[in-house]
Protein backbone atom coordinates (compact mmCIF):
# COMPACT_ATOMS: atom_id res chain seq x y z
CA UNK A 1 0.00 0.00 0.00
CA UNK A 2 1.06 3.57 -0.60
CA UNK A 3 0.21 6.05 2.14
CA UNK A 4 -1.86 5.25 5.20
CA UNK A 5 -5.45 5.37 6.25
CA UNK A 6 -7.78 4.62 9.09
CA UNK A 7 -10.89 2.49 8.95
CA UNK A 8 -13.27 3.85 11.56
CA UNK A 9 -16.06 1.61 12.90
CA UNK A 10 -18.72 3.43 14.89
CA UNK A 11 -21.15 2.17 17.52
CA UNK A 12 -23.91 4.06 19.32
CA UNK A 13 -23.49 3.24 23.01
CA UNK A 14 -27.13 3.98 23.68
CA UNK A 15 -28.46 1.62 21.06
CA UNK A 16 -29.03 -2.12 21.03
CA UNK A 17 -28.54 -2.18 17.27
CA UNK A 18 -25.30 -4.04 16.54
CA UNK A 19 -25.05 -2.91 12.92
CA UNK A 20 -21.98 -0.92 11.95
CA UNK A 21 -21.64 2.39 10.19
CA UNK A 22 -18.35 2.71 8.35
CA UNK A 23 -17.10 6.15 7.47
CA UNK A 24 -15.23 5.94 4.22
CA UNK A 25 -13.67 7.69 1.29
CA UNK A 26 -10.96 6.97 -1.25
CA UNK A 27 -8.24 9.10 -2.73
CA UNK A 28 -6.32 7.45 -5.55
CA UNK A 29 -2.80 8.29 -6.61
CA UNK A 30 -0.86 6.87 -9.56
CA UNK A 31 2.36 4.99 -8.81
CA UNK A 32 1.97 1.41 -10.00
CA UNK A 33 -0.93 -0.89 -10.88
CA UNK A 34 -1.46 -2.13 -7.30
CA UNK A 35 -0.67 1.01 -5.34
CA UNK A 36 -3.14 3.50 -3.99
CA UNK A 37 -3.71 5.59 -0.88
CA UNK A 38 -6.85 5.62 1.21
CA UNK A 39 -8.24 8.22 3.57
CA UNK A 40 -11.38 7.71 5.58
CA UNK A 41 -13.99 10.33 6.40
CA UNK A 42 -14.87 10.68 10.09
CA UNK A 43 -18.35 11.99 10.97
CA UNK A 44 -18.12 14.04 14.18
CA UNK A 45 -21.68 13.49 15.37
CA UNK A 46 -21.58 9.73 15.95
CA UNK A 47 -21.20 8.72 19.57
CA UNK A 48 -18.18 6.45 19.86
CA UNK A 49 -15.71 4.66 17.69
CA UNK A 50 -12.63 2.52 17.62
CA UNK A 51 -9.86 3.10 15.14
CA UNK A 52 -8.40 0.23 13.13
CA UNK A 53 -5.10 1.23 11.44
CA UNK A 54 -4.61 0.13 7.85
CA UNK A 55 -1.22 -1.53 7.60
CA UNK A 56 1.31 -0.46 5.00
CA UNK A 57 1.33 -4.08 3.87
CA UNK A 58 -2.41 -4.69 3.97
CA UNK A 59 -3.05 -7.71 1.68
CA UNK A 60 -5.51 -7.64 -1.18
CA UNK A 61 -7.65 -10.18 0.69
CA UNK A 62 -8.13 -7.62 3.47
CA UNK A 63 -9.21 -4.98 0.97
CA UNK A 64 -11.65 -7.46 -0.51
CA UNK A 65 -12.96 -8.22 2.98
CA UNK A 66 -13.46 -4.50 3.61
CA UNK A 67 -15.40 -4.25 0.36
CA UNK A 68 -17.60 -7.17 1.35
CA UNK A 69 -18.17 -5.61 4.78
CA UNK A 70 -19.22 -2.34 3.17
CA UNK A 71 -21.54 -4.15 0.80
CA UNK A 72 -23.11 -6.27 3.58
CA UNK A 73 -23.47 -3.54 6.22
CA UNK A 74 -24.42 -0.69 3.90
CA UNK A 75 -26.56 -2.15 1.10
CA UNK A 76 -26.08 -0.53 -2.30
CA UNK A 77 -23.42 1.82 -0.88
CA UNK A 78 -20.44 2.35 -3.15
CA UNK A 79 -17.13 4.12 -2.90
CA UNK A 80 -16.45 7.65 -4.12
CA UNK A 81 -18.14 7.81 -7.51
CA UNK A 82 -20.66 5.06 -7.87
CA UNK A 83 -18.96 1.66 -8.12
CA UNK A 84 -18.31 -1.11 -5.63
CA UNK A 85 -15.02 -0.81 -3.77
CA UNK A 86 -13.48 -3.99 -5.09
CA UNK A 87 -14.47 -3.67 -8.75
CA UNK A 88 -13.51 0.03 -8.61
CA UNK A 89 -10.04 -0.86 -7.29
CA UNK A 90 -9.64 -3.68 -9.80
CA UNK A 91 -10.44 -1.37 -12.68
CA UNK A 92 -8.01 1.24 -11.33
CA UNK A 93 -5.16 -1.23 -10.97
CA UNK A 94 -5.57 -2.79 -14.40
CA UNK A 95 -6.07 0.59 -16.07
CA UNK A 96 -3.40 2.68 -14.37
CA UNK A 97 -0.90 2.34 -17.24
CA UNK A 98 -3.31 3.21 -20.06
CA UNK A 99 -1.81 6.02 -22.12
CA UNK A 100 -4.29 6.45 -24.99
CA UNK A 101 -7.81 7.83 -24.98
CA UNK A 102 -9.12 5.00 -27.16
CA UNK A 103 -7.60 2.44 -24.81
CA UNK A 104 -9.38 4.11 -21.87
CA UNK A 105 -12.70 3.71 -23.66
CA UNK A 106 -11.95 0.09 -24.55
CA UNK A 107 -10.99 -0.54 -20.92
CA UNK A 108 -14.35 0.78 -19.70
CA UNK A 109 -16.13 -1.27 -22.35
CA UNK A 110 -14.34 -4.42 -21.20
CA UNK A 111 -15.72 -3.89 -17.68
CA UNK A 112 -19.23 -3.23 -18.94
CA UNK A 113 -19.18 0.42 -17.86
CA UNK A 114 -19.72 1.58 -21.45
CA UNK A 115 -22.38 -0.39 -23.32
CA UNK A 116 -23.52 2.24 -25.80
CA UNK A 117 -21.74 2.47 -29.16
CA UNK A 118 -22.64 6.16 -29.36
CA UNK A 119 -21.17 6.95 -25.93
CA UNK A 120 -17.99 5.06 -26.84
CA UNK A 121 -17.68 7.08 -30.06
CA UNK A 122 -18.17 10.39 -28.25
CA UNK A 123 -15.66 9.58 -25.52
CA UNK A 124 -13.14 8.56 -28.17
CA UNK A 125 -13.77 11.82 -30.02
CA UNK A 126 -13.22 14.08 -26.98
CA UNK A 127 -9.73 13.37 -25.65
CA UNK A 128 -9.79 13.48 -21.84
CA UNK A 129 -6.10 14.46 -21.76
CA UNK A 130 -7.06 17.94 -22.98
CA UNK A 131 -9.27 18.47 -19.91
CA UNK A 132 -7.13 17.39 -16.94
CA UNK A 133 -4.07 19.00 -15.28
CA UNK A 134 -0.86 18.49 -17.22
CA UNK A 135 0.80 16.45 -14.46
CA UNK A 136 -2.16 14.06 -14.14
CA UNK A 137 -2.60 10.58 -15.59
CA UNK A 138 -5.52 11.49 -17.87
CA UNK A 139 -6.79 8.02 -18.75
CA UNK A 140 -6.82 6.45 -15.28
CA UNK A 141 -10.32 5.74 -14.00
CA UNK A 142 -10.14 8.20 -11.15
CA UNK A 143 -11.49 11.67 -10.31
CA UNK A 144 -8.87 14.41 -10.28
CA UNK A 145 -8.52 17.78 -8.60
CA UNK A 146 -8.66 20.74 -11.00
CA UNK A 147 -8.16 23.53 -8.46
CA UNK A 148 -10.61 25.79 -6.59
CA UNK A 149 -11.77 22.79 -4.51
CA UNK A 150 -13.28 21.25 -7.63
CA UNK A 151 -12.72 17.95 -9.40
CA UNK A 152 -13.23 16.34 -12.77
CA UNK A 153 -15.18 13.11 -12.34
CA UNK A 154 -13.73 9.71 -13.10
CA UNK A 155 -14.23 8.45 -16.67
CA UNK A 156 -16.65 5.76 -15.51
CA UNK A 157 -18.96 8.42 -14.05
CA UNK A 158 -18.85 10.45 -17.26
CA UNK A 159 -19.73 7.29 -19.17
CA UNK A 160 -22.56 6.47 -16.76
CA UNK A 161 -24.10 9.94 -17.07
CA UNK A 162 -23.75 9.97 -20.86
CA UNK A 163 -25.55 6.64 -21.11
CA UNK A 164 -28.33 7.80 -18.77
CA UNK A 165 -28.82 10.92 -20.91
CA UNK A 166 -28.13 9.42 -24.36
CA UNK A 167 -31.76 9.43 -25.54
CA UNK A 168 -32.04 13.09 -24.52
CA UNK A 169 -28.90 14.16 -26.37
CA UNK A 170 -30.07 13.53 -29.90
CA UNK A 171 -29.12 15.92 -32.73
CA UNK A 172 -30.98 19.19 -32.38
CA UNK A 173 -31.71 18.83 -28.66
CA UNK A 174 -30.71 21.25 -25.87
CA UNK A 175 -28.53 20.25 -22.92
CA UNK A 176 -27.33 21.96 -19.74
CA UNK A 177 -24.20 20.98 -17.79
CA UNK A 178 -24.23 22.47 -14.28
CA UNK A 179 -20.80 22.72 -12.68
CA UNK A 180 -19.11 22.33 -16.07
CA UNK A 181 -15.61 22.48 -14.56
CA UNK A 182 -13.00 21.69 -17.20
CA UNK A 183 -15.64 21.55 -19.95
CA UNK A 184 -15.16 17.86 -20.74
CA UNK A 185 -18.74 16.67 -20.39
CA UNK A 186 -20.14 19.84 -21.97
CA UNK A 187 -17.96 19.10 -25.01
CA UNK A 188 -19.30 15.53 -25.12
CA UNK A 189 -22.86 16.88 -24.99
CA UNK A 190 -22.09 19.27 -27.85
CA UNK A 191 -20.83 16.44 -30.05
CA UNK A 192 -24.00 14.47 -29.35
CA UNK A 193 -26.55 17.28 -29.98
CA UNK A 194 -24.57 18.53 -32.99
CA UNK A 195 -24.49 21.94 -34.66
CA UNK A 196 -28.30 22.08 -34.88
CA UNK A 197 -28.60 21.60 -31.09
CA UNK A 198 -27.20 23.54 -28.15
CA UNK A 199 -24.93 22.51 -25.29
CA UNK A 200 -24.73 24.97 -22.38
CA UNK A 201 -22.20 24.81 -19.56
CA UNK A 202 -22.54 26.82 -16.32
CA UNK A 203 -19.68 27.18 -13.85
CA UNK A 204 -19.41 29.70 -11.00
CA UNK A 205 -15.59 29.88 -10.91
CA UNK A 206 -14.57 32.35 -13.67
CA UNK A 207 -11.05 30.94 -13.88
CA UNK A 208 -12.44 27.48 -14.62
CA UNK A 209 -14.72 28.89 -17.31
CA UNK A 210 -11.72 30.55 -18.97
CA UNK A 211 -9.57 27.41 -18.83
CA UNK A 212 -12.46 25.23 -20.05
CA UNK A 213 -12.83 27.47 -23.10
CA UNK A 214 -9.14 26.93 -23.83
CA UNK A 215 -9.54 23.17 -23.37
CA UNK A 216 -12.48 22.99 -25.76
CA UNK A 217 -10.70 25.08 -28.37
CA UNK A 218 -8.05 22.33 -28.54
CA UNK A 219 -10.64 19.56 -28.84
CA UNK A 220 -12.89 18.12 -31.54
CA UNK A 221 -15.71 20.30 -30.18
CA UNK A 222 -13.90 23.54 -31.17
CA UNK A 223 -16.00 24.11 -34.34
CA UNK A 224 -19.20 23.88 -32.27
CA UNK A 225 -17.84 26.46 -29.84
CA UNK A 226 -16.99 28.78 -32.71
CA UNK A 227 -20.43 28.30 -34.29
CA UNK A 228 -22.19 29.08 -31.00
CA UNK A 229 -23.96 25.76 -30.51
CA UNK A 230 -21.65 25.15 -27.52
CA UNK A 231 -21.60 27.97 -24.96
CA UNK A 232 -20.09 28.36 -21.48
CA UNK A 233 -21.27 30.86 -18.88
CA UNK A 234 -20.15 32.02 -15.45
CA UNK A 235 -23.03 31.77 -13.00
CA UNK A 236 -24.72 29.91 -10.17
CA UNK A 237 -25.69 26.61 -11.73
CA UNK A 238 -28.29 25.98 -9.03
CA UNK A 239 -30.37 28.57 -10.89
CA UNK A 240 -29.84 26.82 -14.23
CA UNK A 241 -29.57 29.00 -17.33
CA UNK A 242 -33.05 30.18 -18.38
CA UNK A 243 -31.91 31.82 -21.63
CA UNK A 244 -31.82 28.53 -23.53
CA UNK A 245 -34.46 26.59 -21.55
CA UNK A 246 -36.26 24.28 -21.71
CA UNK A 247 -33.64 21.54 -21.85
CA UNK A 248 -33.96 17.96 -23.02
CA UNK A 249 -31.03 16.92 -20.79
CA UNK A 250 -29.59 18.45 -17.62
CA UNK A 251 -26.53 17.11 -15.84
CA UNK A 252 -25.25 18.30 -12.47
CA UNK A 253 -21.62 17.57 -11.58
CA UNK A 254 -21.84 18.19 -7.82
CA UNK A 255 -24.07 16.88 -5.03
CA UNK A 256 -27.04 19.00 -3.98
CA UNK A 257 -28.73 18.53 -0.59
CA UNK A 258 -31.98 18.51 -2.56
CA UNK A 259 -32.91 18.90 -6.23
CA UNK A 260 -33.02 22.61 -7.15
CA UNK A 261 -36.52 23.56 -8.28
CA UNK A 262 -35.09 25.88 -10.96
CA UNK A 263 -33.57 22.88 -12.74
CA UNK A 264 -36.84 20.96 -12.70
CA UNK A 265 -38.62 24.04 -14.02
CA UNK A 266 -36.12 24.36 -16.89
CA UNK A 267 -36.47 20.69 -17.88
CA UNK A 268 -38.58 20.10 -20.98
CA UNK A 269 -41.54 17.68 -20.71
CA UNK A 270 -40.06 14.38 -21.81
CA UNK A 271 -36.61 15.55 -20.64
CA UNK A 272 -34.26 14.05 -18.07
CA UNK A 273 -32.15 15.46 -15.23
CA UNK A 274 -29.25 13.49 -13.71
CA UNK A 275 -28.03 14.83 -10.37
CA UNK A 276 -26.21 13.51 -7.29
CA UNK A 277 -28.26 14.25 -4.17
CA UNK A 278 -27.26 14.04 -0.52
CA UNK A 279 -24.57 15.05 1.93
CA UNK A 280 -22.39 12.32 3.47
CA UNK A 281 -24.39 9.62 1.71
CA UNK A 282 -25.37 10.50 -1.85
CA UNK A 283 -27.44 8.94 -4.61
CA UNK A 284 -27.24 9.62 -8.32
CA UNK A 285 -30.87 10.47 -9.02
CA UNK A 286 -32.59 10.34 -12.39
CA UNK A 287 -35.46 12.82 -12.75
CA UNK A 288 -37.82 12.37 -15.70
CA UNK A 289 -40.40 15.07 -16.50
CA UNK A 290 -43.64 13.60 -17.80
CA UNK A 291 -45.68 15.16 -20.63
CA UNK A 292 -48.13 16.62 -18.07
CA UNK A 293 -45.29 18.36 -16.21
CA UNK A 294 -45.15 15.95 -13.28
CA UNK A 295 -41.84 14.30 -12.43
CA UNK A 296 -40.73 10.80 -11.53
CA UNK A 297 -37.50 10.25 -9.61
CA UNK A 298 -35.41 7.14 -9.12
CA UNK A 299 -31.98 6.46 -7.64
CA UNK A 300 -29.48 4.95 -10.06
CA UNK A 301 -26.63 4.22 -7.62
CA UNK A 302 -24.81 5.55 -4.59
CA UNK A 303 -22.03 8.03 -5.36
CA UNK A 304 -19.60 10.49 -3.82
CA UNK A 305 -19.31 14.00 -5.30
CA UNK A 306 -18.10 17.38 -4.07
CA UNK A 307 -21.00 19.55 -2.82
CA UNK A 308 -23.09 21.83 -5.03
CA UNK A 309 -22.79 25.10 -3.18
CA UNK A 310 -22.09 28.81 -3.58
CA UNK A 311 -18.87 30.08 -5.11
CA UNK A 312 -17.76 31.54 -1.79
CA UNK A 313 -18.41 28.32 0.15
CA UNK A 314 -16.58 26.27 -2.47
CA UNK A 315 -13.50 28.50 -2.37
CA UNK A 316 -13.48 28.30 1.44
CA UNK A 317 -13.48 24.51 1.13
Amino acid sequence: MVGSGVLEIWHDKGSTDTSLVIAYGCRYRYHAPTQLSLSYLTPRYLHSHRRVPLSQSLPISAIHATALLLRSRLPNTYIFTGNSLFSRMERLWTGSRINKNKKMVEHLQSYGVIRSIKVAEVMETIDRALFVPEDASPYMDSPMHIGYNATISAPHMHATCLELLENHLKPGMHSLDVGSGTGYLTACFAIMVGPEGRAVGVEHIPELVESSLQNIQKSAAAPLLKAGSLVLHTGDGRLGWPEYAPYDAIHVGAAAPEIPQALIDQLKPGGRLVIPVGNLFQDLQVVDKNPDGSVSIRSETSVRYVPLTSREAQLRG
